[in-house]
C-alpha cells in the first residue's frame, strides 16, 4: 500500500493503465469495424451476384450457359413444391444469411446462404467463410498480443519518465531531508529551474528563512530574560541568606526567608527547565552524577507544603527503594512540583501518599478526582479539569513537554477509592 501511495508510482501506474486502456479500445474497434465492413460488404456482394445469375439465367434458360463467377457456389431452381434444394433451405426467404454446418467428425463450416425468391425462380448463393472466419480469429490474436506489447512497453516507458518527471522533486526531498539532518538552513531555489518545483524550493526557502529568524528571536528572547531573571533571583537568594544569618531574627521571620529561599530556588529549577524546553536540549547533570528522586520529592514536599498548612491533609512519602535518573535535579523538580503541587492544592481533606521505587513516582490523593475521559487531555496547553478552580492549564503540558525530551512518561488516572494517582515513570525497571 505503502508503494502505490508514492508519486513516481501512481504515475507509472496510470500511464500503464492508460496505455493498456487505449490500446485495447483500438484492439476492440480494429475488431469491431473490420468485422461490420467486411459482413456489409460480403452481404452486398452476395446479394447483387445473385442478381445478375437470375437474371443471367432469364436470359440464357440453357442449363450449360457458362456462368462465369467461380468464387459461389449457386444454384437455381424453378419455384414450387418441387425444389431440388436442401429442405433446410427452403425456410428462407430473400436476403443473406449466416449459417454454420456440423459435419460428421464434429468440425463446423460456416458460410453465408444468399436466397432470392420471386414467382418462377428461386436462387440460392453459397459463399464459403471458413477462411474469412480464421482470418478474424487471427487478427483476435494479433490484437490480443498486441495489446499486451503495448501496456508492456507503456510499463516501461512510464518506469523512464516517472524517473525523468520526479528527478527534481526527489532532489528537493533530498536537499530538504539533509538539511533538517544537518540543522543549518540552505537556499533551495537555486538548485531548481524556474518551474513549479523551483517555485516550491522558492516557498520553501521563504518559510524557512522566516522561521530561523523566528526561532533565532525565541532563542535570543528566552537567554535575555533567563540573565534577567537570575540577576534579581541572586540578589534575593544572597539577602536571603545573610538576613537568616542574623542572630537577632526570630523563629517567624526565619520561617518565612525560608519559605523565600524556596521560592528563589525553584523559580531558578523553572528557569532551567524552561530553556531546556525552548531549545529542544536533553542535558544530564551538571556535575556528571545522577540525581536522587527521593531527595528532590523531600525538597518538592517540603517547597509545596504551604498548600496544605491550614487543612486536615496527611502527607506521607514512602521510598520504597533507591531511584536514581541521568537529568538535571532542576528537571525532575519542576516536573514533581507541578504534580505534587497539583495534590496539594486540590485536596480538601484526606491524605496524600507519594511513593517512590521501581523505576517511578506515584502521587495519590483524595481529592475530587477526574474523569476518565479527561485523563489525556489534561496534558494539552490551556486545559484544566472540571473539578479544578483556578489555574491556566500549563503545569501538566510543561510536564508532558519534559518528559518527552527525556524519554519520561507521565499519565493521570482516577484512584479506585476517590481522588486521582499521578505517576512519573522514569524507566521501565520494576
Amino acid at each position: 500500500m505503502r508503494y502505490r501511495h508514492r508519486l513516481r508510482s501512481r504515475i507509472i501506474i496510470s500511464f500503464a493503465l492508460f496505455g493498456l486502456g487505449l490500446t485495447a479500445l483500438f484492439a476492440v474497434a480494429t475488431v469491431y469495424m473490420r468485422t461490420r465492413l467486411e459482413g456489409q460488404l460480403v452481404n452486398s456482394t452476395i446479394e447483387r451476384e445473385l442478381r445478375h445469375f437470375v437474371e443471367f439465367k432469364r436470359s440464357n434458360p440453357d442449363p450449360n450457359a457458362p456462368w462465369m463467377l467461380s468464387l459461389y457456389q449457386l444454384q437455381i431452381v424453378r419455384a414450387g413444391r418441387t425444389a431440388t434444394v436442401p429442405l433446410a433451405w427452403q425456410k428462407y426467404e430473400s436476403g443473406v444469411y449466416d449459417i454454420e454446418d456440423i459435419g460428421r467428425d464434429g468440425t463446423t463450416h460456416p458460410y453465408k446462404l444468399g436466397v432470392f425468391k420471386d414467382d418462377d425462380l428461386w436462387a440460392y448463393l453459397r459463399f464459403d467463410i471458413s477462411t474469412q472466419k480464421l482470418g478474424e480469429r487471427q487478427l483476435l490474436v494479433i490484437l490480443i498480443a498486441t495489446v499486451f506489447a503495448f501496456a508492456i512497453l507503456s510499463l516501461v516507458i512510464g518506469f523512464w519518465l516517472s524517473s525523468r518527471v520526479i528527478r527534481p522533486v526527489t532532489t528537493l526531498a533530498q536537499r530538504v531531508r539533509a538539511m533538517s539532518r544537518s540543522g543549518k538552513p540552505e537556499l533551495l531555489k537555486p538548485h531548481f529551474a524556474d518551474d513549479e518545483v523551483g517555485q516550491l524550493a522558492e516557498a520553501l526557502d521563504d518559510y524557512s528563512t522566516r522561521l530561523t529568524e523566528m526561532v533565532q528571536r525565541d532563542r535570543e528572547f528566552n537567554a535575555d530574560v533567563s540573565h534577567e531573571l537570575r540577576t534579581p533571583l541572586a540578589v534575593i537568594a544572597s539577602t536571603t541568606e545573610l538576613l537568616q544569618a542574623s542572630p537577632d531574627l526570630g523563629d517567624k521571620p526565619r520561617e518565612r526567608l525560608r519559605r523565600i529561599e524556596r521560592a528563589v530556588r525553584q523559580s531558578s529549577e523553572l528557569i532551567d527547565a524552561l530553556l531546556l524546553l525552548s531549545r529542544r536540549e536533553r542535558q544530564a547533570p551538571t556535575d556528571g552524577e545522577t540525581t536522587d528522586v527521593a531527595r528532590v520529592v523531600e525538597q518538592v514536599v517540603d517547597a509545596q507544603r504551604p498548600h496544605v498548612a491550614n487543612k486536615p491533609v496527611d502527607v506521607r512519602v514512602e521510598v520504597e527503594q533507591p531511584l536514581d535518573v541521568v537529568a538535571p535535579s532542576s528537571v525532575v523538580s519542576v516536573a514533581l512540583s507541578n504534580l505534587i503541587g497539583n495534590a496539594f492544592k486540590y485536596t480538601p481533606a484526606g491524605e496524600v501518599i507519594i511513593t517512590v521505587g521501581h523505576g517511578r513516582v506515584t502521587i495519590e490523593d483524595t481529592g475530587p478526582g477526574i474523569d476518565a475521559d479527561q485523563t489525556d487531555k489534561l496534558f494539552e496547553r490551556g486545559v484544566r479539569g472540571t473539578s479544578v478552580g483556578k489555574g491556566g492549564g500549563l503545569g501538566l503540558a510543561i510536564v508532558r513537554r519534559l518528559c518527552e525530551l527525556y524519554g519520561w512518561r507521565v499519565s493521570l488516572a482516577p484512584r479506585p477509592q476517590g481522588g486521582a494517582t499521578a505517576t512519573l515513570q522514569f524507566s521501565d525497571r520494576a
